[in-house]
């Protein structure tokens, strides 16, 4: 194992220990798992890097030393001090009650309004705990924080933690060192290989390599944590069993740690589930119940339900333990790469694997820039950097549903906001391009959150200029649901700036058309959709091919002057979502509301928005937009008089469906004015 832990670099300061007999303590419970001829090579990293203070590097005297508790040798529900106690409690507490059940390994149940595996109804609307938005959390809009794709942000002077904040009941940076190195993830994970990423190296001018946990046997990273939580339990904890909620990676970790340790495992999933995720987890042994129709009912279930059977609740991310054992992929890359490296580029969801390689590489390799990268809507992290505290999104984009996480976690946030040197945003295409990278590279296909680090790696090289540099992109997952890979095949090429979506403007004459294609030049068209519908203008969406990004200013150029208007919608999402696909005759509606509205996957979905709507108001238009599980993106126009709009926004409140108002969206006002 001496191989595998780098002793000589994750003991290094050890020694500037303010009580020497803590230290060798310290050193004497390492012992058995390094190899101390290696200690020898320490250098003593001295604790002068800006991001930590004394007290994060465990110098500081209020220290009381390492307890085996924080190193992590007893069981992990206990002994993390008293405020990490306090706030776990209050996390899991709920106010209703579920009666129990007892169930066989490897079956299913199904907890809802829906038709049960037996073709019977359950109806669960009055036994689910009741899911409310934390009354004490900053509640921010993911377009409140918003910048260029690339740009390293998040960080502001409210980022950096209180002076006088109180850290000597939670765990040290220190130990968490120490929970790395032992940790026993091995048991069930692999080491995944380091690649380059050899074409793509070429096009960015950097050195990327992959660190491939798609390669995982679960296909995902997540079940280092759940397993080095999972095997510090102690028997009598494990024989009560234990639970969890999720909606695809963790819950195959913890179904496969269970099966490895031999203990009963209930995983909550929500019933919009594909058939094909908990169908994955079912064939590990795990009990799979369906409860809630969304992911904050199913964890409120699974919290209440751990309570009364007694079962210990494996968190997603918000756990030491979870922490740890996702730390060890940077304990891998610091062995796997031993010359420079600028940074690691490391997806964002709840904040346990960024939080945990921050926690070993600020340790070891202080110099290394740990990234984190999220979703431009789903970006919970960014904003609680920025705020300089945790806040809850008020919508979160489905589309990376492995990252879609409305509120970090607590202890993962307080590691961030010390040891993460900034966040980077991508869009969806920018995902979907990473997506087609990785395929063109490996022969992999990663889903959206597995792509996210990688679509960020990109971004930042392509913003700052970074050449002849190495950086790191983990590869987080492959659980890619088949039906997604529509929309990362229309979106891989806009993404990588390989495609335009124009509109043009040009008059209703004759001849217009000819002129058109005369005057754009010799270009690939993608897609080309018109349709007659004012005398005086014709409006034209189209997409075209792109060699360069140099190639759409030329293009305008040439359209410039010629009675002709060309605007660029390549960012537009209303247009590749929706509009593209509604070319046709316009007509003049008055009183016209138009919202995108997000569907849950799930029968009843549309039944219940209509329930909502259209006994009241008159629908003018409907688009729906498959996304896979993540939900459907519904573009829906409404007559709705101006004293009907305060009505009409309590009832789109109280559908519980996210949904944002397009009125002034640019493309909107495009399309309701050139017909008029």
């Amino acid at each position: 194992m001496a191989t595998l832990l780098e002793p000589h670099r994750a003991l290094c300061g050890l020694a500037q220990l303010k009580d020497p007999g803590r230290g060798c303590e310290c050193m004497e419970l390492i012992r058995d798992c390094c190899d101390m001829r290696a200690l020898g090579a320490v250098s003593g990293l001295q604790a002068t890097h800006s991001r930590f203070g004394r007290h994060e590097l465990g110098f500081h005297a209020s220290v009381k030393g390492f307890s085996r508790h924080e190193l992590g040798f007893y069981g992990s529900v206990k002994g993390f001090g008293t405020p990490v106690k306090r706030s776990y409690k209050r996390l899991c507490s709920t106010s209703a009650t579920h009666a129990s059940s007892k169930l066989s390994p490897g079956s299913a149940i199904i907890e809802s309004t829906l038709p049960t595996v037996d073709g019977s109804r359950s109806d669960i609307s009055t036994s689910l705990p009741d899911v409310a938005a934390s009354p004490h959390l900053l509640r921010v809009h993911p377009d409140s924080l918003q910048y260029e794709a690339g740009h390293l942000g998040g960080i502001s002077e409210n980022t950096a933690s209180a002076a006088g904040e109180d850290r000597e009941q939670v765990p040290t940076a220190m130990s968490y060192l120490t929970r790395i190195l032992t940790s026993k993830v091995y048991d069930v994970a692999v080491e995944t290989p380091l690649e380059p990423a050899t074409k793509l190296s070429e096009r960015v001018g950097a050195d990327i390599l992959l660190k491939r946990e798609d390669l995982q046997p679960v296909f995902s990273f997540k079940l280092r944590g759940a397993y080095n939580m999972m095997s510090r339990l102690s028997r009598e904890q494990l024989d009560k069993g234990v639970i969890c909620s999720s909606a695809g990676n963790h819950a195959q970790g913890v179904a496969l740690a269970a099966s490895r340790l031999k203990c009963n495992a209930v995983i909550c999933m929500p019933v919009t589930t594909p058939e094909i995720k908990w169908k994955s987890v079912k064939r590990l042994g795990a009990n799979v119940v369906l409860v809630g129709d969304s992911y904050d009912e199913t964890q409120a279930y699974a919290k209440q339900r751990s309570e009364e059977e007694g079962r210990i609740f494996v968190p997603p991310f918000d756990h030491p333990d979870i922490i740890a054992g996702q730390g060890t992929i940077g304990m891998e890359i610091v062995r796997q790469h031993v010359g420079p490296l600028h940074a690691v580029f490391v997806p964002i969801g709840g904040g346990g694997l960024i939080a945990g390689v921050a926690a070993y590489m600020k340790r070891v390799r202080p110099e290394v820039r740990i990234i984190g990268v999220e979703p431009t809507d789903a970006n919970a992290m960014a904003l609680s950097l920025y705020h300089g505290e945790r806040v809850i999104l008020e919508q979160c984009g489905g589309f990376a549903d492995g990252v879609a996480v409305k509120t970090v976690g607590e202890e993962t946030f307080r590691l961030c906001r010390d040891l993460v040197d900034g966040v980077v945003l991508v869009t969806r295409d920018a995902i979907c391009a990473a997506i087609k990278d990785m395929f063109e590279e490996k022969r992999s296909i990663l889903e959206p959150a597995g792509a996210l680090a990688l679509a960020g790696a990109k971004a930042y090289c392509k913003y700052y200029g970074l050449k002849n540099e190495a950086v790191v992109a983990i590869t987080s997952g492959a659980n890619m649901n088949f039906d997604r890979l529509r929309i990362v095949t229309e979106l891989a090429n806009v993404g990588a700036r390989k495609e335009a979506v124009l509109a043009i403007f040009m008059p209703e004459e004759h001849g217009s058309f000819k002129k058109f294609v005369e005057k754009i030049g010799a270009v690939n068209f993608t897609e080309f959709r018109y349709r007659y519908s004012s005398k005086e203008k014709a409006l034209v969406l189209c997409s075209v091919d792109l060699h360069k990004e140099e190639e759409l200013e030329a293009l305008k150029g040439r359209m410039a002057g010629h009675a002709m208007q060309l605007l660029d919608m390549t960012d537009n999402d209303l247009v590749k979502d929706h509009l593209r696909h509604l070319m046709g005759g316009r007509t003049c509606v008055e009183n016209e509301l138009l919202y995108r509205f997000v569907f849950p996957e799930r029968p009843g979905a549309l039944l219940k928005f209509l329930d909502m709507f259209s006994l009241r108001w008159n629908i003018t238009l409907f688009h729906y937009r498959a996304q896979g599980e993540s939900g459907a993106n519904v573009l829906v126009g409404l007559q709705v008089p101006l004293e009907d709009e305060e009505e009409f926004n309590a009832r789109a409140a109280a559908l519980g469906y996210d949904y944002q108002d397009e009125r002034e969206n640019e493309a909107y006002k495009m399309m309701t004015s050139y017909g008029a």
